[in-house]
């Protein structure tokens, strides 16, 4: 094995890497606000018109392929005049695909708490964002966060596939190395490792949080 070609781009591939974290990150971000508010407002019971457009999206993003959505967002958009920068529709096909997740999780989470305890907080005078800010969203965060963590080590790996347009994260840094070097066992191998690395480190900082969220009563592990 000669890894010559792994060390003389590495600098190329921290660079790549870095772009991947920020993509993931912010996609991340965008589809956890889609998540709250639809899982939220889902949870509460929208009304029905508003319930069955809610139901539409997700059932259209979790039933498509996210490389199908990404294709249309960047090739397909344009031709009704919406166009937009590789960098964005990547980030958009990502937080559209993975809001639909989890938004289901977000919904889930609530739905697990037990309905006598908004009963006792309207009680107490408590108004629906007092409620939620105060005992629903504390509960449901210590529920909800290792599937939401899964989610974001997800959003990290499947960000590869917005290397079909163009956008020079790991994954198309990988594949221009190989063009220029044919070594395809060491820098795949040095790609793997470099997603391990990254989906390894959110997986300890998420459990990390778990236990404090937890009071540190979970088990270490």
């Amino acid at each position: 094995m000669n890894f010559g070609a792994v060390w003389g781009n590495l600098g190329f591939l921290l660079e790549a890497s870095w772009l991947t974290i920020y993509l993931s990150f912010l996609s991340f971000l965008v589809a956890l606000a889609i998540g709250v508010l639809i899982g939220t407002w889902r949870a509460l019971g929208a009304p029905r018109g508003i319930e069955w457009i809610m139901v539409t999206y997700i059932e259209i993003f979790r039933g498509t392929p996210l490389l199908v959505q990404l294709f249309f967002i960047y090739y397909g958009l344009p031709q009704v005049g919406i166009a937009m920068s590789a960098h964005h529709a990547a980030i958009l096909g990502l937080s559209l695909n993975f809001g639909a997740y989890m938004s289901e999780i977000v919904r889930s989470g609530m739905g697990a708490i037990d309905y006598g305890q908004h009963e006792a907080a309207r009680a107490l005078g408590m108004n629906a964002w007092v409620r939620l800010r105060y005992i629903i969203y504390p509960q449901a965060l210590r529920i909800t966060l290792p599937p939401l963590t899964n989610t974001y080590a997800a959003i990290l790996k499947d960000s590869s596939l917005v290397s079909v347009l163009s956008i020079t994260e790991l994954t198309r840094a990988g594949q221009l190395i190989y063009v220029r070097t044919y070594e395809p066992f060491e820098i795949y191998l040095t790609l793997a490792v470099f997603y391990f690395v990254m989906t390894f480190s959110i997986s300890r900082v998420a459990r990390l949080l778990e236990i404090r969220l937890s009071g540190g009563y979970a088990q270490k592990g």
